[in-house]
């Protein structure tokens, strides 16, 4: 059990790593003309493959409720961490996925591509926010 917390604590932590990164870059990057921007984007080819690490961490968490709960141990803040990270794909795929089709990568400018970057960057802190708040709820899961 003490190995598959902290394999959840560590897969979510991870998984916060990218958002964290748009998180901190925010404020810059609203601030930057068109061209600057579309540069500045594709510094992020490859990372999709961070997607893999949230996968993981929702598959941990989920497995660590499911024995907590086997076990008739507090199982809700894993729980509430699995919900957290969904939530945080969910978003991902219905705010951040859409505008990399729109722009292709952030590679084609389209006209609305203002608005697409409002909803890409700010999708991107939802996302993050979703999955700090999974990863403070797995940090204090009780050890058993």
């Amino acid at each position: 059990m003490r190995t598959l917390r902290a394999l959840a604590v560590i897969l979510t932590a991870v998984a916060l790593i990218p958002g964290g990164a748009h998180i901190a870059e925010l404020p810059n990057k609203l601030a930057l003309v068109r061209d600057q921007y579309f540069t500045v984007q594709q510094i992020y080819r490859g990372w999709a493959l961070s997607g893999v690490v949230i996968i993981a961490a929702f598959v941990a968490n989920l497995a660590l409720a499911t024995m907590l709960w086997r076990r008739g141990e507090p199982f809700w803040l894993p729980a509430i961490a699995c919900l957290a990270l969904a939530a945080s794909l969910a978003i991902f795929f219905m705010w951040v996925y859409p505008t990399n089709l729109a722009t292709a990568n952030w590679t084609e400018i389209p006209a609305n591509w203002e608005e697409l970057r409002t909803q890409w960057e700010f999708g991107h802190l939802a996302g993050a926010s979703l999955i700090l708040i999974a990863l403070c709820a797995v940090t204090f899961t009780r050890e058993s």
